[in-house]
């Protein structure tokens, strides 16, 4: 497989990832075709790419960055045409993913790697389609929403070549985004699994009537969370050993945290169960609209974001000076 540069991205549904991918590809100075057979696709895609262009040039564009290298069609063939890499966001269907592989299969070179950022789907399953080139088949998994939040996960399936999982990688890293290789397939890579372990006891806490929606995010988001989005869990848990670092944190607290491990909740999502936790949800929310928590969100985020980088950007200047 070559290492042409990649300057031209195709993109494969247009919903809130496809969308949110477009916008960074374009900030970034990419070409951009993308593709979606719903009727008002291009409407949604060109309203949202306008809705992110300050916050991308707030992040800071790269050369040559602009909207209107952007181009749609409601036709795959065409789309992908020239296309160096192509990431697919279509529907989380087995059936429809292994055949629109095969026909990207046929359209592209063999040296154009299909990415797709499916969250659940196995990519051995997914390439099955590919006969001809499985190799260039391979899981860019980011998280919502991609143009903001760095992390790109990179599973390959049983297929998938090193050399592919090796440019995808650069490709991502190249655009400021966080690659993280999954060496084994499992279900919902590794970021949604975390979520969903946490997600299982809060919904534990909150239908037992321990606690409320409101005070569980507040535990989450000023204590824990506010920690996660500087450092992850066992870096953290290296600090919360004091000066013997990681050892002496399960010298001490292994003890403990295995024992309410025992106790953790194993919650069933009945009617019932959902109401209380709806009924939870919408005592926090009180009158905000979706749009108005959404931008509080991202402006927290961009905050977050902009201060990580100035901090490892001092680090780097640092040990050069060094």
């Amino acid at each position: 497989m070559s290492d042409k540069p990649i300057r031209r991205v195709a993109i494969i549904g247009t919903g809130v990832i496809g969308a949110s991918w477009s916008a960074l590809f374009l900030a970034k100075g990419l070409n951009v075709a993308a593709t979606d057979i719903a009727p008002n696709a291009e409407a949604e895609l060109t309203r949202f790419i306008e809705g992110v262009w300050p916050v991308m040039r707030r992040l800071g564009l790269s050369p040559g960055a602009a909207d209107a290298k952007l181009t749609f069609t409601h036709d795959v063939a065409a789309a992908v045409r020239g296309a160096d890499l192509v990431q697919e966001n279509g529907p989380e269907r087995i059936e429809f993913k292994q055949k629109l592989y095969g026909q990207l299969d046929e359209l592209l070179p063999p040296d154009v790697i299909i990415a797709s950022s499916s969250s659940g789907l196995t990519m051995s399953e997914i390439q099955k389609g590919a006969a001809s080139h499985p190799e260039r088949c391979v899981i860019g998994h980011p998280f919502n929403p991609p143009h903001l939040v760095p992390l790109v996960e990179i599973v390959g399936g049983a297929k998938t070549s090193e050399d592919t999982i090796r440019r995808a990688t650069e490709f991502y890293a190249a655009l400021g985004k966080r690659p993280v290789r999954v060496n084994k397939e499992v279900p919902g890579h590794v970021a949604n699994r975390l979520q969903a372990a946490l997600s299982r006891e809060v919904y534990h806490l909150v239908s037992e009537g321990i606690v409320s929606a409101a005070d569980a995010d507040t535990a989450l988001s000023w204590g824990p969370g506010l920690r996660w989005g500087v450092m992850g869990s066992l870096m953290l848990n290296h600090l919360g050993g004091g000066e013997r670092g990681i050892e002496h944190f399960f010298e001490q607290f292994a003890g403990p945290m295995t024992a309410w491990w025992k106790t953790l909740g194993q919650p069933v999502l009945t009617p019932e169960v959902q109401k209380k936790l709806i009924d939870s949800v919408y005592s926090e929310v009180h009158s905000r609209s979706i749009d108005e928590l959404s931008a509080e969100r991202d402006e927290m985020l961009l905050g977050l974001i902009e201060l990580r980088n100035k901090v490892e950007k001092q680090g780097v200047v640092e040990k050069q000076a060094a």
